[in-house]
């Protein structure tokens, strides 16, 4: 077990000292996790993150995210099983409700592959037609060709809820959180040694949950990883006729239909009374720091293109959205995690590109990051989430 000052004891004018088993850079939902889990094995753990909390800089804010066992990719088909029953067990640690059943449909042309993996994925659940999708989602209109399955494990998680949970888990379990501390230098070693704008912190492991300024981070050490930080329009749009789309609506997600591209989601009011979340699983291309600095006039053809979808498909509500906010994605080239140790320094574990669809696996995520940092077998696989699978990205450091 390590030692450490308490900080909370030291004057404010002096830099906080302190030694630790284990450092988690990024307290978003990806580190909180992996710091809870560390903190459960009796881990000496410092949790480091650059904004006061709570903020909504990155990418674990807000009140909903899906959450769903259909997945057409067989590695997150596997894991999710296992996420649940972890979030079920943070719920009953945490005394509050984190998910809410309301069920998944999934849309798509008829013998899409990707359709195909989720029914898979799904095993028992079934094909839906039109008058029984009708029941399930009033005022959803599926065209010529198009099908729909129906995942009865599907809902929503409560983000902001989840976040602060698994935070307060992590401290009652002995775990320490340095808000409002931006990480200056990292120097790799036996034991690193993390300088931040208020201290300097030593541990034998570092695990870097940093979500877009994870790139900017690993940069010095000799990790260029391909990581591409994107807006996101994150829009509500408003029903025609108030109270039609029930808050205990089903969520969805659209397949490639044959009106609208691939990527088009949506959830049942619950952010803001009356007003229903459909996005579109794409970006721009962005600095995390100018994420909200859009210059009045800009073009948001994501938006652009939500209207016509909500026209085509979801007549029941207005085809320009009541409110537009903006949230960060940082994806990898393929959609896929990276999570994986730094190829020259072993005792640095890497937790990256989450691709817009991480935060319903965090709880296996956290726990495939601890298991890494203390060099145990993985409870799943990590082969898929390699960085080998990127070449090139090793080069000298700075």
């Amino acid at each position: 077990m390590g030692t450490r000052t308490k900080t909370d004891m030291a004057a404010p004018s002096q830099p906080h000292q302190a030694t630790y088993d284990t450092i988690v850079i990024g307290a978003g939902i990806q580190g909180s996790f992996t710091a809870y889990h560390l903190a459960q094995r009796h881990r000496d753990t410092l949790l480091l993150e650059q904004f006061i909390l709570p903020h909504s800089r990155g990418s674990s804010h807000g009140q909903s995210r899906i959450t769903r066992s259909a997945y057409p990719r067989v590695p997150y088909a596997r894991m999710m099983p296992d996420s649940f029953r972890l979030w079920k067990q943070l719920e009953d640690e945490a005394g509050t409700s984190l998910y809410r059943r309301t069920g998944l449909v999934v849309l798509g042309p008829a013998g899409d592959p990707e359709l195909e993996g989720c029914r898979q994925s799904l095993g028992d659940n079934r094909v839906l037609d039109a008058v029984e999708l009708a029941q399930h989602f009033p005022g959803l209109r599926l065209h010529a060709g198009e099908v729909a399955l129906w995942d009865s494990t599907g809902g929503v998680l409560f983000a902001d809820r989840a976040l602060w949970a698994v935070q307060d888990a992590f401290r009652r379990h002995g775990g320490t959180l340095q808000d409002g501390e931006q990480v200056l230098h990292i120097e790799p070693g036996a034991v690193l040694t993390i300088t931040t704008t208020a201290g300097v912190y030593r541990a034998p492991r570092l695990i870097i949950t940093a979500g877009a300024w994870t790139r900017a981070l690993l940069a010095p050490l000799g990790l260029h990883l391909p990581l591409q930080p994107l807006r996101i329009d994150v829009c509500y749009w408003k029903e025609k006729e108030p109270g039609r789309a029930s808050r205990a609506g089903p969520c969805f997600m659209a397949m490639g239909l044959s009106q609208a591209p691939h990527g088009i989601y949506g959830l049942p009011a619950l952010e803001y009374p009356g007003l229903v979340k459909v996005c579109y699983h794409h970006g721009s291309p962005t600095d995390p720091d100018e994420r909200d600095r859009v210059p009045p006039g800009t073009p948001r053809p994501d938006v652009t293109l939500l209207s016509s979808f909500i026209s085509s498909y979801l007549p029941g509500l207005e085809p320009s959205p009541a409110v537009v906010e903006t949230c960060l994605y940082t994806n990898t080239p393929d959609g896929d995690f990276i999570l994986d140790r730094h190829p020259k320094y072993s005792n640095i574990i890497i937790g990256a590109g989450f691709s817009g669809h991480g935060f319903k696996l965090a709880p296996v995520v956290g726990k495939l990051l601890c298991e890494l940092s203390l060099g145990e077998e993985p409870s799943h696989s990590t082969a898929p989430f390699a960085i080998t699978r990127f070449p090139g990205v090793v080069r000298a450091a700075l």
